[in-house]
Protein backbone atom coordinates (compact mmCIF):
# COMPACT_ATOMS: atom_id res chain seq x y z
CA UNK A 1 0.00 0.00 0.00
CA UNK A 2 0.90 3.43 -1.16
CA UNK A 3 2.33 5.88 2.14
CA UNK A 4 -0.37 8.69 2.78
CA UNK A 5 2.21 11.06 1.94
CA UNK A 6 2.60 9.99 -1.35
CA UNK A 7 -1.45 8.98 -1.74
CA UNK A 8 -1.42 13.21 -0.25
CA UNK A 9 1.04 13.63 -3.41
CA UNK A 10 -1.47 12.21 -5.93
CA UNK A 11 -4.55 14.07 -4.67
CA UNK A 12 -3.13 17.37 -5.03
CA UNK A 13 -1.89 16.43 -8.51
CA UNK A 14 -5.16 15.48 -9.37
CA UNK A 15 -6.64 18.34 -7.97
CA UNK A 16 -4.72 20.36 -10.27
CA UNK A 17 -5.46 18.58 -13.29
CA UNK A 18 -9.37 18.98 -12.40
CA UNK A 19 -8.92 22.85 -12.13
CA UNK A 20 -7.78 23.02 -15.46
CA UNK A 21 -10.40 20.62 -16.97
CA UNK A 22 -13.31 22.83 -14.88
CA UNK A 23 -11.61 25.79 -16.68
CA UNK A 24 -11.80 24.57 -20.14
CA UNK A 25 -15.25 23.43 -19.70
CA UNK A 26 -16.10 26.81 -18.84
CA UNK A 27 -14.59 28.30 -21.60
CA UNK A 28 -15.58 25.86 -24.04
CA UNK A 29 -19.48 26.26 -22.70
CA UNK A 30 -18.90 29.65 -23.38
CA UNK A 31 -17.64 29.64 -26.48
CA UNK A 32 -20.72 27.00 -27.36
CA UNK A 33 -23.00 29.71 -26.94
CA UNK A 34 -21.56 31.90 -29.29
CA UNK A 35 -20.99 29.65 -31.61
CA UNK A 36 -24.63 28.18 -31.35
CA UNK A 37 -26.02 31.65 -32.28
CA UNK A 38 -24.13 31.65 -35.55
CA UNK A 39 -25.01 28.46 -36.61
CA UNK A 40 -28.94 29.07 -35.68
CA UNK A 41 -28.57 32.48 -37.71
CA UNK A 42 -27.23 30.78 -40.58
CA UNK A 43 -29.57 28.07 -41.12
CA UNK A 44 -32.83 30.26 -41.14
CA UNK A 45 -30.77 32.06 -44.45
CA UNK A 46 -29.49 28.98 -45.78
CA UNK A 47 -33.04 27.61 -46.23
CA UNK A 48 -34.24 30.81 -47.91
CA UNK A 49 -31.59 30.63 -50.37
CA UNK A 50 -31.97 27.26 -51.23
CA UNK A 51 -36.15 28.35 -51.75
CA UNK A 52 -35.34 30.88 -53.73
CA UNK A 53 -32.45 28.66 -56.11
CA UNK A 54 -35.39 25.99 -56.25
CA UNK A 55 -37.83 28.55 -57.24
CA UNK A 56 -35.75 29.71 -60.14
CA UNK A 57 -34.70 26.52 -61.29
CA UNK A 58 -35.47 25.22 -65.13
CA UNK A 59 -33.69 22.64 -67.07
CA UNK A 60 -33.24 25.42 -70.01
CA UNK A 61 -31.33 27.15 -67.06
CA UNK A 62 -29.53 24.27 -65.76
CA UNK A 63 -27.75 23.69 -69.28
CA UNK A 64 -26.49 27.20 -69.54
CA UNK A 65 -25.30 27.70 -65.79
CA UNK A 66 -22.50 25.20 -65.10
CA UNK A 67 -23.38 25.09 -61.62
CA UNK A 68 -26.62 23.80 -62.02
CA UNK A 69 -25.27 20.86 -64.54
CA UNK A 70 -25.28 17.67 -63.65
CA UNK A 71 -22.37 15.81 -65.03
CA UNK A 72 -23.35 12.31 -66.64
CA UNK A 73 -20.56 11.02 -64.59
CA UNK A 74 -17.38 13.02 -62.36
CA UNK A 75 -13.93 11.66 -63.06
CA UNK A 76 -12.22 14.35 -61.17
CA UNK A 77 -13.86 15.86 -57.75
CA UNK A 78 -12.28 17.78 -55.20
CA UNK A 79 -12.69 16.79 -51.05
CA UNK A 80 -12.85 19.22 -48.66
CA UNK A 81 -12.26 17.89 -45.38
CA UNK A 82 -12.64 20.59 -41.99
CA UNK A 83 -11.51 19.61 -38.69
CA UNK A 84 -10.33 21.55 -35.82
CA UNK A 85 -6.60 23.18 -34.95
CA UNK A 86 -6.63 22.15 -31.58
CA UNK A 87 -7.33 18.66 -29.29
CA UNK A 88 -8.87 17.83 -26.25
CA UNK A 89 -12.67 17.14 -27.55
CA UNK A 90 -12.77 13.08 -27.33
CA UNK A 91 -13.58 11.66 -30.75
CA UNK A 92 -14.11 14.52 -32.70
CA UNK A 93 -11.38 15.21 -34.78
CA UNK A 94 -11.04 11.25 -35.07
CA UNK A 95 -14.87 10.78 -36.54
CA UNK A 96 -14.49 13.31 -39.00
CA UNK A 97 -10.69 11.75 -40.46
CA UNK A 98 -12.33 8.24 -40.14
CA UNK A 99 -15.23 9.84 -42.44
CA UNK A 100 -12.82 11.19 -44.94
CA UNK A 101 -10.93 8.28 -45.14
CA UNK A 102 -13.91 6.03 -46.11
CA UNK A 103 -15.00 8.75 -48.60
CA UNK A 104 -11.75 8.73 -50.01
CA UNK A 105 -12.12 5.06 -50.86
CA UNK A 106 -15.37 5.47 -51.79
CA UNK A 107 -14.60 8.11 -54.53
CA UNK A 108 -11.18 6.16 -55.15
CA UNK A 109 -12.89 2.58 -55.92
CA UNK A 110 -15.36 4.16 -58.26
CA UNK A 111 -12.41 5.43 -60.37
CA UNK A 112 -12.54 9.23 -59.54
CA UNK A 113 -9.77 11.15 -59.27
CA UNK A 114 -10.00 13.18 -55.96
CA UNK A 115 -8.07 16.33 -54.96
CA UNK A 116 -7.96 16.45 -51.26
CA UNK A 117 -8.48 19.66 -49.63
CA UNK A 118 -7.70 19.80 -45.46
CA UNK A 119 -8.49 22.61 -43.21
CA UNK A 120 -7.48 22.16 -39.52
CA UNK A 121 -3.89 20.77 -38.17
CA UNK A 122 -5.60 17.70 -36.39
CA UNK A 123 -6.34 17.02 -40.24
CA UNK A 124 -2.95 18.05 -41.70
CA UNK A 125 -1.31 16.11 -38.96
CA UNK A 126 -2.83 13.05 -39.45
CA UNK A 127 -2.95 12.69 -43.17
CA UNK A 128 1.06 13.99 -43.28
CA UNK A 129 2.07 11.17 -41.29
CA UNK A 130 -0.14 8.85 -43.44
CA UNK A 131 1.68 10.80 -46.25
CA UNK A 132 -1.76 11.59 -48.54
CA UNK A 133 -1.28 13.96 -50.80
CA UNK A 134 -2.99 17.46 -49.79
CA UNK A 135 -3.94 20.09 -52.76
CA UNK A 136 -3.78 22.73 -49.75
CA UNK A 137 -3.50 22.78 -46.03
CA UNK A 138 -5.38 25.66 -44.18
CA UNK A 139 -4.67 26.57 -40.59
CA UNK A 140 -5.87 29.66 -40.23
CA UNK A 141 -9.17 29.69 -39.89
CA UNK A 142 -10.27 29.96 -36.17
CA UNK A 143 -12.94 28.89 -34.39
CA UNK A 144 -15.11 31.82 -35.46
CA UNK A 145 -15.33 31.48 -39.16
CA UNK A 146 -16.77 34.48 -41.73
CA UNK A 147 -17.97 34.28 -44.73
CA UNK A 148 -14.86 35.79 -46.30
CA UNK A 149 -13.15 32.25 -44.92
CA UNK A 150 -15.72 30.52 -46.97
CA UNK A 151 -14.95 32.49 -49.65
CA UNK A 152 -11.22 32.09 -49.64
CA UNK A 153 -12.21 28.05 -49.64
CA UNK A 154 -14.56 27.77 -52.24
CA UNK A 155 -14.24 30.41 -54.44
CA UNK A 156 -10.64 29.08 -56.27
CA UNK A 157 -12.64 25.80 -56.75
CA UNK A 158 -15.86 27.56 -58.29
CA UNK A 159 -13.81 28.78 -60.95
CA UNK A 160 -12.19 25.48 -61.89
CA UNK A 161 -15.32 24.24 -61.80
CA UNK A 162 -17.04 26.43 -64.16
CA UNK A 163 -13.97 25.88 -66.65
CA UNK A 164 -14.69 22.19 -66.48
CA UNK A 165 -11.81 21.30 -64.71
CA UNK A 166 -13.23 19.75 -61.89
CA UNK A 167 -16.76 17.44 -62.16
CA UNK A 168 -17.97 18.04 -58.23
CA UNK A 169 -16.59 19.55 -55.21
CA UNK A 170 -17.98 17.74 -51.88
CA UNK A 171 -16.84 19.00 -48.18
CA UNK A 172 -16.92 16.57 -44.90
CA UNK A 173 -17.69 18.48 -41.95
CA UNK A 174 -19.13 18.00 -38.25
CA UNK A 175 -23.06 18.46 -38.56
CA UNK A 176 -24.35 20.29 -35.32
CA UNK A 177 -27.63 18.62 -34.01
CA UNK A 178 -26.92 19.41 -29.95
CA UNK A 179 -23.46 19.59 -27.24
CA UNK A 180 -24.27 16.06 -27.22
CA UNK A 181 -24.23 15.01 -31.23
CA UNK A 182 -21.95 16.28 -33.54
CA UNK A 183 -21.85 13.43 -36.40
CA UNK A 184 -19.52 13.91 -39.21
CA UNK A 185 -21.16 14.83 -42.45
CA UNK A 186 -20.82 14.70 -46.40
CA UNK A 187 -22.14 17.04 -48.17
CA UNK A 188 -22.15 18.00 -52.06
CA UNK A 189 -21.43 21.38 -52.73
CA UNK A 190 -20.90 21.53 -56.72
CA UNK A 191 -22.89 21.06 -58.57
CA UNK A 192 -25.91 22.29 -56.98
CA UNK A 193 -28.84 19.87 -56.64
CA UNK A 194 -31.50 22.67 -55.98
CA UNK A 195 -34.69 20.86 -53.53
CA UNK A 196 -37.68 21.48 -53.70
CA UNK A 197 -39.16 23.45 -51.55
CA UNK A 198 -42.71 26.14 -50.85
CA UNK A 199 -41.16 28.63 -53.22
CA UNK A 200 -40.52 26.10 -55.93
CA UNK A 201 -44.17 25.51 -56.17
CA UNK A 202 -44.85 28.71 -56.02
CA UNK A 203 -42.48 30.00 -58.73
CA UNK A 204 -45.04 30.53 -61.40
CA UNK A 205 -46.60 33.06 -59.84
CA UNK A 206 -44.43 35.26 -59.90
CA UNK A 207 -42.69 38.24 -62.54
CA UNK A 208 -38.76 38.24 -61.82
CA UNK A 209 -37.35 41.45 -62.62
CA UNK A 210 -34.40 41.07 -63.88
CA UNK A 211 -35.04 37.67 -65.56
CA UNK A 212 -34.31 34.97 -63.42
CA UNK A 213 -31.22 33.67 -65.33
CA UNK A 214 -29.80 37.28 -64.38
CA UNK A 215 -30.81 36.39 -60.51
CA UNK A 216 -29.40 33.08 -60.71
CA UNK A 217 -26.07 34.38 -61.83
CA UNK A 218 -25.54 36.63 -58.73
CA UNK A 219 -27.58 33.86 -56.36
CA UNK A 220 -25.70 30.42 -57.08
CA UNK A 221 -22.30 31.89 -56.11
CA UNK A 222 -24.01 33.50 -53.04
CA UNK A 223 -25.15 30.00 -52.32
CA UNK A 224 -22.31 28.09 -52.86
CA UNK A 225 -20.24 30.16 -50.63
CA UNK A 226 -23.15 30.00 -47.95
CA UNK A 227 -22.78 26.71 -48.12
CA UNK A 228 -19.54 26.44 -46.98
CA UNK A 229 -19.97 28.52 -44.18
CA UNK A 230 -22.68 26.80 -42.60
CA UNK A 231 -20.55 23.94 -43.01
CA UNK A 232 -17.56 25.89 -40.98
CA UNK A 233 -19.67 27.62 -38.50
CA UNK A 234 -21.40 23.98 -37.79
CA UNK A 235 -18.01 22.44 -37.36
CA UNK A 236 -16.78 25.08 -34.93
CA UNK A 237 -20.02 24.64 -33.04
CA UNK A 238 -19.71 21.09 -32.89
CA UNK A 239 -15.83 21.48 -31.75
CA UNK A 240 -17.11 23.15 -29.17
CA UNK A 241 -19.59 21.00 -27.82
CA UNK A 242 -17.48 18.18 -28.53
CA UNK A 243 -14.34 20.21 -25.99
CA UNK A 244 -17.20 20.89 -23.85
CA UNK A 245 -18.61 17.37 -23.44
CA UNK A 246 -14.85 15.77 -23.20
CA UNK A 247 -13.34 18.42 -20.21
CA UNK A 248 -17.08 17.54 -18.54
CA UNK A 249 -16.26 13.98 -18.30
CA UNK A 250 -12.30 14.64 -17.41
CA UNK A 251 -13.79 16.72 -14.74
CA UNK A 252 -16.66 14.09 -13.39
CA UNK A 253 -13.46 11.49 -13.43
CA UNK A 254 -11.42 13.63 -11.45
CA UNK A 255 -14.19 14.04 -8.83
CA UNK A 256 -14.61 10.40 -8.77
CA UNK A 257 -10.42 9.77 -8.02
CA UNK A 258 -10.14 12.35 -6.05
CA UNK A 259 -12.98 10.48 -3.81
CA UNK A 260 -11.19 7.15 -4.17
CA UNK A 261 -7.76 8.51 -3.21
CA UNK A 262 -9.19 10.11 -0.45
CA UNK A 263 -10.61 6.96 0.94
CA UNK A 264 -7.17 5.19 0.55
CA UNK A 265 -5.13 8.02 2.12
CA UNK A 266 -7.35 7.66 5.20
CA UNK A 267 -6.84 4.19 5.16
CA UNK A 268 -3.09 4.26 5.20
CA UNK A 269 -3.59 7.15 7.84
CA UNK A 270 -5.31 5.17 10.00
CA UNK A 271 -3.08 2.41 9.73
CA UNK A 272 -0.01 4.57 10.65
CA UNK A 273 -1.65 6.33 13.53
CA UNK A 274 -2.41 2.40 14.88
CA UNK A 275 1.09 1.52 13.91
CA UNK A 276 2.52 4.44 15.42
CA UNK A 277 0.50 3.82 18.80
CA UNK A 278 1.12 -0.18 19.11
CA UNK A 279 4.76 0.88 19.02
CA UNK A 280 4.30 3.08 21.75
CA UNK A 281 2.73 1.26 23.74
CA UNK A 282 4.88 -1.47 23.17
CA UNK A 283 7.76 0.61 24.15
CA UNK A 284 5.99 2.11 27.39
CA UNK A 285 5.57 -1.87 28.30
CA UNK A 286 9.23 -2.69 27.40
CA UNK A 287 10.40 0.03 29.64
CA UNK A 288 8.06 -1.07 32.53
CA UNK A 289 8.55 -4.40 32.42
Amino acid sequence: MLKARDIRRRIRSVQNTRQITRTMEMVAASKLRRAQARVQGARPYAAKLSEVVAGLFTPDLAERHRILRQPESIRKSALVLLTSNRGLAGGFNVNLIRHARVTLDELREAGVEVEFHVSGKKGIRFFRFRREPMATERQDISDRPTMEDARSIIDPLLVRFESGELDAVEVVYAQFKSAFSTPPARLRILPVQPTPGPAAAHARDYIFEPCSEEILTFVLPLYVRNAVYRALVETAAAEQGARRTAMKNATDNADEMIGTLTLHYNKARQAQITRELTEITGGAEALRG
